[in-house]
C-alpha cells in the first residue's frame, strides 16, 4: 500500500496557478489596517477573525454576482499606491509559503483609481509588489491585466496591458458578471491583443454556459479559459462511453487550458461540493486541466488546500496532482525556455523526491 499524502507532503508540492485574483486574496487583517490607514469606512467589522469569516460566508451563497458583491471592500482599501504594493507583496509571499513555483495573479486596475491614481500607476504597484515578495523564493509571478466586462473600458485596459509586457504582464482577460455581459461585447479589446501577438484568458463557463466558451474561442481567440466548466453541459453520454459535442472537442482537441477553481465553484453554485466538480470527468477525459484557488480570501482556501480536497473526493495521487502541474505551467504565458526550466528543474525533480518519501514511508 502506499503512505497516504499527509498535509505536510501536499504544502511541500510545487504547485502551478494561473487563475488567482489579487483583490480576492488579501489578508483579512491588511484589509483592516489599511482600511485604517487610508479611511475606509465601509467594512462590516474591524475584528479579523470576524471579517475573514464574514468574507467566507458572504462567498457561499451560491450565485456569482452575489459572491461579487464582497469585493467592495477588499477594492475600497486598495486606493493608494502604497496598499496595492503592499498587498501584491504580501500576495506573492503568501503563494511561495503554499509551494507555489509558478503564478499569474490578476487585477482590473480600473477599480483601483477612485483617489486619483492612474492605471500606470496601479500597474507599476502590483509589479514592484510582486517582485519584492517573490525575492528570494521560487516563486515566479506574473500579472494578468483584467477589464470589467460590466463596464466600457476594454480596449484602454487591453493597451494597458501590451504597455507592461516587458515589466511583468503576460495576459488580458475579462471578469465580472457573466450573464449578459459576453464576451463579443469586448471584440475590439481581444483584436487589439491578437494583433500585438499578446495573449488573452477570459472568464467564460463559469455563471453561463456553452454561447460564453463559444464567443470566447471562436470569436475573441482565447487562449485559455477562465473556469471553462460549463463545458461539461457540451458532454453527454453514461460514465465510461461519454460524448463530446462539437465544442466540447474542439476544446479539448486543441488543449485550450481551463482554469478550474473547484472551491470558488462551489461557493457560486456551479455545483453542489468537490465531490460532485466536474474536474474529476474533465481529468479522465483528458481535457487540458489545470487547478486553481480563484479568491483565497472569499473561498477560505490555498492551492494546497485545492489539492487536499480532490485528493480526499477522487483519490488523487502524486501522479495526479503532478499531471495538473505540468498543464498549469504548460499552459502558462510565461516564454517557452521559462516554462521548461520550470517544469524540468523544479517540478518534476521535487515531485520525484515526494515520490520517493512516499516510498520510504510505506510498509
Amino acid at each position: 500500500m502506499t503512505a497516504p499524502l499527509t498535509a505536510d507532503l501536499l504544502a511541500r508540492a510545487p504547485k502551478a496557478l494561473l487563475h488567482d485574483h489579487l483583490d480576492g486574496g488579501v489578508r483579512p487583517a491588511t484589509v483592516v489596517e489599511l482600511a485604517s490607514e487610508f479611511g475606509y469606512e465601509g467594512l462590516p467589522t474591524t475584528d479579523i477573525t470576524d471579517l475573514a469569516a464574514w468574507f467566507n460566508q458572504g462567498a457561499k451563497r451560491n450565485d456569482l454576482v452575489l459572491y461579487l458583491e464582497t469585493f467592495a471592500h477588499t477594492v475600497g482599501v486598495m486606493q493608494h499606491r502604497d496598499a496595492i504594493e503592499r498587498v501584491a507583496f504580501e500576495c506573492a509571499e503568501d503563494l511561495a509559503a503554499d509551494g507555489v513555483v509558478y503564478a499569474e495573479v490578476r487585477m482590473a486596475p480600473e477599480l483601483c483609481t477612485e483617489a486619483g491614481l492612474t492605471l500606470d500607476d496601479v500597474m507599476e504597484a502590483i509589479l514592484d509588489g510582486f517582485r519584492r515578495g517573490s525575492d528570494g523564493t521560487d516563486l515566479t509571478i506574473y500579472a494578468i491585466v483584467t477589464a470589467m466586462r460590466t463596464a466600457a473600458r476594454s480596449l484602454e485596459i487591453a493597451e494597458l496591458a501590451v504597455r507592461w509586457r516587458d515589466a511583468g504582464a503576460v495576459g488580458f482577460d475579462i471578469a465580472g458578471a457573466e450573464a449578459g455581459f459576453p464576451p463579443t461585447r469586448h471584440l475590439d479589446a481581444f483584436q487589439y491583443v491578437m494583433r500585438a501577438n499578446f495573449h488573452a484568458t477570459i472568464h467564460a463557463g463559469e455563471a453561463f454556459g456553452l454561447p460564453s466558451i463559444w464567443e470566447a474561442v471562436q470569436w475573441c481567440g482565447a487562449e485559455r479559459l477562465g473556469h471553462g466548466v460549463r463545458i461539461v453541459d457540451d458532454i453527454g453520454g453514461p460514465p465510461g462511453a461519454e460524448r463530446l459535442g462539437r465544442l466540447a472537442a474542439y476544446v479539448r482537441d486543441t488543449r485550450i487550458p481551463l482554469e478550474l477553481c473547484p472551491t470558488s465553484n462551489v461557493n457560486t453554485g456551479v455545483c453542489a461540493s468537490i465531490a460532485d466538480h466536474p474536474i474529476g470527468l474533465l481529468r479522465r477525459l483528458r481535457f487540458r486541466v489545470t487547478l486553481n484557488t480563484d479568491n483565497r480570501l472569499m473561498s477560505d482556501t490555498s492551492m494546497t488546500n485545492e489539492m487536499a480536497q480532490l485528493v480526499d473526493a477522487f483519490g488523487w495521487g502524486l501522479d495526479d496532482l503532478e499531471w495538473m502541474t505540468i498543464n498549469g505551467v504548460k499552459s502558462a504565458f510565461a516564454p517557452f525556455p521559462e516554462r521548461l526550466r520550470i517544469i524540468n528543474a523544479i517540478v518534476k525533480p521535487r515531485y520525484a523526491l515526494l515520490r520517493a518519501e512516499l516510498a520510504l514511508g510505506t510498509s
